[in-house]
């Protein structure tokens, strides 16, 4: 792996801190409608203006997915899209010309399934830059910040409104930024968020010295403003993957499939913060 990968997440922030700006963290599910369109859609985020992208690893039994990203796994799914899928469509478009950094959201199955010793060095060949694993709490994953630490691969902790006592914790391990959970329950857009969210993004930030994203619920331009106001990062999923799935029947024409990857641009672009 080499040193711009390996620190192309942490330059990333850096410019965006010199920038006076906040990072638009999109996610999309790979494979969803399809690998070669997943492919043109994350040409599309970059040129909206997108700074990281998460690729969500489809998964058949998901944890912290909303009925959105669940729909878009099951469609995935049927494409035979897996794990090590998820990571060559990274390289491809890295290979395709896009210098965004690339974060890989997967469960621990799959890591199982592969093996860590494989994993890892596949995340380095296919230069991925972050890592996120819901599925593993904080005090079971030593193991796997080592081995992160190890290859260079930004283990990003999710937490929760509910962690309280535990943030410390749950940071200490932390690399890259930390993913501040911004309602509790699983992921799908919303029209409000824990009433003391504030307060929990600014004990967040008094516990780490790393950037602090917050995700889960976050659909629209407002919204995006609103947090980026506090936070280095903002993610946004299901709204995005709806839009994917919004637009799959001019995606799956070719006479069309411009008009859908345009609608998907411009509904990235929207949320830009201020």
């Amino acid at each position: 792996m080499t040193t711009e990968t390996t620190n192309r997440m942490d330059l990333t922030f850096n410019r965006l801190k010199a920038e006076g700006r906040t990072a638009l963290i999109p996610f999309l599910t790979v494979g969803d409608p399809d690998l070669e369109t997943t492919l043109d859609i994350i040409a599309e985020l970059e040129a909206a203006g997108a700074d990281i992208l998460e690729l969500g690893v489809p998964y058949s039994d998901p944890l912290a997915d909303g009925p959105v990203i669940q729909r878009a796994s099951a469609r995935a799914l049927r494409s035979k899209v897996h794990l090590r899928t998820c990571m060559e469509t990274a390289l491809k478009a890295r290979q395709a010309g896009s210098e965004l950094p690339f974060i890989l959201f997967t469960y621990y199955n799959p890591v199982m399934q592969m093996g860590l010793d494989t994993f890892f060095a596949e995340l380095n060949a296919h230069e991925i830059s972050g890592l996120i694993i819901p599925d593993v709490p904080v005090e079971e994953s030593e193991d796997l910040r080592a081995r992160s630490r190890a290859a260079g691969v930004n283990l990003i902790p999710l937490v929760a409104p509910t962690s309280s006592e535990r943030i410390a914790r749950i940071v200490s391990g932390a690399s890259g930024f930390v993913y501040c959970v911004s309602s509790l329950g699983v992921t799908g857009e919303r029209s409000s968020f824990h009433s003391g969210v504030d307060e929990f993004i600014a004990s967040v930030r008094r516990s780490t010295d790393l950037p602090v994203a917050v995700g889960f619920g976050i659909s629209t331009g407002e919204q995006v403003s609103r947090f980026a106001k506090i936070c280095d990062g903002v993610v946004v999923g299901s709204a995005i993957v709806r839009k994917v799935e919004e637009v799959i029947p001019l995606l799956s024409q070719p006479q069309t499939r411009s008009a859908g990857l345009l609608q998907i641009r411009e509904f990235v672009a929207q949320l830009r913060p201020n």
